[in-house]
């Protein structure tokens, strides 16, 4: 178990923890002149079965606030120090605030120096203690007196007691989570190199495994790990680690980096989270208001973004979007805690709900159901709820960090489909879902008939921008796929449309088509203009251009530009040339066509502009699992 004091400065916290564990945790040559402590202290105890009681000794000033939130970030439980001789103090209060804040639950009380109080003050100080924490979750927490500079207190034999009788009713950790710990000690040791040291929030971690540090993405191996101050094989969640990493520097680590499995290491800017305002904060949050967030070990300024209204008063909570100076990890469930912008007030606290926060459309209907459906699942672990609320679907890895599970422990509601996407990702979605997205295809294809009755139907990539531009874009082969599949859709030529639709020339118009097509066949890559065809043929320009629009809306012709038509034929050899062009770029296809540069441009547009081809820089790629088919018929 890991316990972490809390408690007005010079209130007997350092005393304590050396009476509890024999360990003097102020090291620093400063605290030692000053009498205070100033940096976090660590201390350990055995406990029975082999465990060992952690414990992690704050500083109590007022300016070192952000070192205690450090410090009791992952902590199971909260050792409350209070002075008999001073009673309730400011730090008392603010400590108590943020230990609240950060969601930490249980906890026990060391009235300390006793020996400077008459009976009187003792019971007078426990009373205040009653009220202050009749309406916490530390209402019925077990108060202790103690004085800790007598070798054989009582009240420190019967606080130990207490501790260990509490570390025995922690629930199990979940080992099945992926590896995490906040860093809030960094240090070189000669002969051994870079020292990190935090609790372990979720998972395991063994000696050789590769980690990633966050936010800088730098990767680091294990190579030896203490836990709760022992030497050990591995670390797991709810205990204090030290792990010497290979690969990295002491100034490449500050407090506040995350050591994570290398699936967690993505980190963000905007993270999404609902606030709760202390009611006596004295701060209203406006859109923009500055604050100071500690989120792990880690302290920025952030700006906030009100998503369900515009303010938020003391003692009210709401939706919000931090906006950090700087990049930063987290998963749904964190717990944090704001200062005022001054950081010279803890205002108020909150929990994550999705650390990937988009920079628009942050207030839609779509975004806050998203949010609702996550505030779901930190407390329920369902993925169904997530799905339910990706209309397109959500990549695995983004359920990886989302749950902190491997892909091998994710469960997915029944009738979900997976999609495979490159680099071994894939693409989760649900059964209503995928109803759905079929609905606004065939939706999508009658408005098109309906407005463009002429037309044959749009092309495949074309529809897809009608439909969701967004969507993945072997998701969309594979609805297309299987509509096609099911006859729900046909398709002629490139074009898509619904089976009852049919665009047909008239007798009379075929047999004007039938000389046209033969001359656009025979002018192979550089086929002949709207106006050499009409001059060529004795046909009016205007009669020309109407029905070689028309043939086009049919799919038996493609116009590259206005008044240049190509027949499928060669446009088909067209798009193998480039695609078989190791680098496609202008110059590359000019050599390989023998057309001109413009040309040559006019006929890459048109491929990235029916979705063959999507230009990236100067090279023109073809999409991931598109073909160009030509049936000769």
């Amino acid at each position: 178990m890991i316990i972490g004091t809390a408690g007005h400065i010079d209130h007997g916290k350092t005393t304590l923890t050396r009476a509890l564990t024999g360990v003097d945790t102020d090291r620093l040559k400063e605290e030692k002149a000053r009498g205070i402590s100033i940096e976090l202290g660590y201390a350990y105890a055995p406990l029975a079965g082999g465990e060992s009681l952690g414990v992690i000794d704050v500083p109590g000033h007022e300016k070192f606030i952000r070192t205690m939130a450090a410090g009791v970030t992952g902590i199971d439980a909260a050792l409350l120090v209070i002075a008999a001789d001073d009673g309730i103090m400011p730090q008392t209060r603010e400590h108590l605030a943020i230990l609240r804040l950060l969601g930490v639950r249980r906890g026990a009380v060391a009235l300390t120096k006793i020996d400077r109080a008459d009976a009187q003050q003792v019971a007078r100080v426990e009373a205040d203690i009653r009220a202050l924490l009749a309406t916490t979750d530390f209402a019925d927490a077990a108060i202790f007196r103690t004085n800790a500079t007598d070798a054989d207190d009582a009240g420190v034999g019967a606080l130990r007691v207490h501790l260990a009788q509490l570390a025995a009713t922690l629930p199990a950790s979940d080992d099945r989570r992926l590896f995490r710990l906040g860093v809030d000690r960094v240090f070189t040791l000669a002969g051994q190199g870079t020292i990190v040291t935090g609790t372990a929030l979720a998972g395991t971690v063994r000696v050789g495994d590769t980690v990633t540090l966050a936010p800088n993405g730098q990767q680091a191996r294990v190579r030896s790990i203490h836990a709760q101050n022992h030497a050990s094989e591995a670390g797991r969640a709810g205990q204090r680690l030290a792990l010497n990493l290979g690969g990295v520097a002491k100034e490449d680590i500050a407090r506040g980096t995350w050591v994570v499995a290398p699936q967690l290491a993505e980190c963000s800017q905007r993270i999404e989270a609902e606030l709760t305002l202390m009611p006596d904060c004295g701060l209203t949050l406006k859109p923009w208001s500055p604050l100071h967030v500690h989120l792990g070990a880690a302290h920025h300024t952030a700006n906030v973004v009100l998503l369900d209204g515009e303010s938020l008063a003391p003692g009210q909570t709401g939706r919000v979007q931090l906006v950090l100076d700087a990049p930063v990890h987290a998963v749904p469930g964190d717990r944090f805690v704001i200062r005022n912008a001054q950081a010279t007030a803890t205002v108020g606290g909150g929990m994550v709900l999705d650390p990937f926060g988009p920079a628009r459309k942050r207030r839609s209907s779509a975004r806050l159901a998203w949010l609702a459906a996550l505030a779901a699942f930190v407390e329920q672990g369902d993925t169904g709820a997530l799905l339910a609320h990706s209309a397109l679907g959500l990549r695995l890895s983004a359920l990886v960090r989302l749950s902190q599970l491997p892909p091998s422990l994710i469960a997915t509601p029944p009738g979900a489909v997976s999609v495979a996407l490159a680099g071994g990702d894939a693409l989760l979605i649900g059964a209503d879902q995928v109803q759905a997205l079929e609905a606004r295809i065939l939706a999508a294809l009658a408005q098109f008939h309906e407005r463009a009755p002429d037309d044959a139907g749009p092309e495949l990539w074309r529809l897809k921008r009608i439909v969701a531009p967004e969507m993945e874009d072997r998701l969309w082969s594979r609805l297309t796929e299987q509509l096609l599949a099911d006859g729900r859709i046909a398709q002629r030529g490139r074009s898509l449309h619904l089976p009852q639709h049919s665009v047909e020339l008239s007798a009379d118009e075929q047999a004007l088509a039938a000389p046209l097509l033969a001359a656009l066949l025979a002018g192979r890559y550089d086929p002949p203009w709207v106006r050499d065809l009409a001059r060529t043929h004795a046909m009016p320009e205007a009669d020309v251009r109407r029905l070689l629009r028309k043939l086009a809306r049919s799919d038996e012709l493609s116009q590259i530009v206005p008044d240049l038509f190509y027949h499928p034929q060669p446009l088909a050899e067209l798009a193998h040339l480039l695609a078989a062009l190791p680098e496609a770029q202008a110059a590359a296809f000019r050599d390989a066509t023998g057309l001109g540069r413009k040309r040559s441009i006019q006929i890459m547009e048109f491929f990235n502009r029916v979705g063959y081809t999507r230009r990236v820089g100067n090279i023109h790629m073809v999409r991931p699992g598109t073909a160009w088919s030509y049936s000769g018929s």
